[in-house]
């Protein structure tokens, strides 16, 4: 073993022997079981660590509670309504119903006829299971006949089944839309089941079609509560109407505040920084401190300028001048960097003394002279 190795066993011994609790860090495991193979006793662990074996199991985290909605719930308020006579009908089997494909035959109907009358005494006796079941005699011996379901309908009714009620006002209605009578029994069984809207809609109809004084009452009576609750809905409606528009405009307000973030970023990161195109860099700030010269900004709104200073030639002329304005002699007979420099001395609105004398003489601006 080398000399540097028995030293840094030395120091671990000593450490061990200062603070023998070290030997229960986990990544001297292997050290641990190798003393105990030779039969060495381990101090005792501290009492204030534990084992990766004694931890206690880590409590899931409790969820972040619900973000608060930026608009306040709708809450639909209890509208107060009279349920006297309001019956619960848990009667959820189909009346019985007959072939509407047969052929029915004019004996057959005279047949049904007299069933019927049968029906109509056994319910004036109140025999009502004996009418039912005559009535659904006659329907089978005529299964297109709204009279002879709306007629049923009736007798269920008188039994307080409103949902076989229904059923067969709803196929007396399919049968002949115009049944004012199946409108009647439907919104009469609506009301004894508490659906004041449904009710009040087929008794309205009921009346308009075939008026009658039973209907027409009994329509009176279910008014109320349904004016109570189509208002109550109405009011809802427009509760709910005024929460999406206000969502609509936070949306469109949103939406207006992002793109004008965008706009804003884009045109600083599209903003000159120095120089024209076709030679970046030059003239930063003010065309390289030349006096009198506006910001690069400026220059780069004027559309003929801009092209101008496309041209190779003038771009390169322009950025020599830039670079020395003694330069500018140089470009005195080429008319196309004279052009950019009249057009300068225009935009500063200089009078500098001319570069030259006679015609085609031009004033410079500042910094050209």
């Amino acid at each position: 073993m080398e000399k540097g190795q028995l030293t840094l066993l030395k120091e671990f011994v000593k450490m061990c022997e200062v603070k023998p609790e070290i030997l229960h860090l986990p990544e001297l495991a292997f050290y641990r079981e190798y003393l105990q193979s030779l039969g060495a006793k381990l101090p005792p662990p501290p009492k204030s660590e534990t084992t990766e074996e004694e931890k206690p199991e880590a409590k899931p985290a409790s969820p972040p509670p619900p973000a608060e909605e930026e608009d306040e719930e709708i809450v639909e308020s209890d509208v107060e309504l009279d349920n006297t006579g309001v019956i619960s009908d848990d009667d959820e089997d189909m009346p019985e119903y007959a072939d509407v494909n047969i052929e029915v035959t004019d004996d057959m109907i005279d047949q049904a006829s007299d069933k019927r009358n049968e029906a109509m005494d056994a319910m004036a006796e109140g025999r009502f299971e004996d009418c039912v079941q005559l009535f659904t005699d006659a329907i089978k011996l005529n299964p297109t006949s709204a009279l002879l379901y709306a007629k049923r309908a009736s007798a269920y009714l008188k039994m307080k089944k409103p949902k076989k009620t229904i059923h067969d006002c709803t196929k007396a209605i399919e049968l002949n839309p115009d049944s004012a009578q199946g409108y009647k029994w439907r919104g009469k069984a609506h009301k004894l089941l508490g659906h004041w809207e449904e009710a009040y809609h087929d008794l309205t109809l009921a009346c308009k079609l075939d008026y009658d004084d039973d209907a027409n009452a009994t329509l009176h009576e279910v008014t109320p509560n349904a004016k109570k609750i189509m208002e109550h809905k109405r009011k809802y409606e427009r509760q709910h109407e005024e929460q999406e528009l206000k969502k609509r405009k936070e949306r469109i307000r949103k939406a207006r505040a992002e793109y004008e973030e965008l706009k804003r970023e884009q045109g600083q990161e599209d903003a000159p920084t120095g120089g024209f195109p076709g030679f970046p860099g030059a003239f930063p700030g003010s065309m390289g401190g030349m006096p009198g010269m506006p910001d690069m900004s400026t220059l780069l709104q004027d559309p003929e300028l801009l092209a101008a200073l496309q041209d190779p030639e003038v771009s390169a002329a322009f950025q020599d001048v830039a670079t020395n304005p003694a330069n500018i002699s140089k470009y005195q007979n080429n008319p196309r960097v004279q052009q950019v420099i009249n057009k300068l001395a225009a935009k500063f609105g200089t009078g500098a003394t001319g570069a030259g004398e006679g015609p085609g003489a031009t004033s410079n601006p500042p910094g050209f002279s």
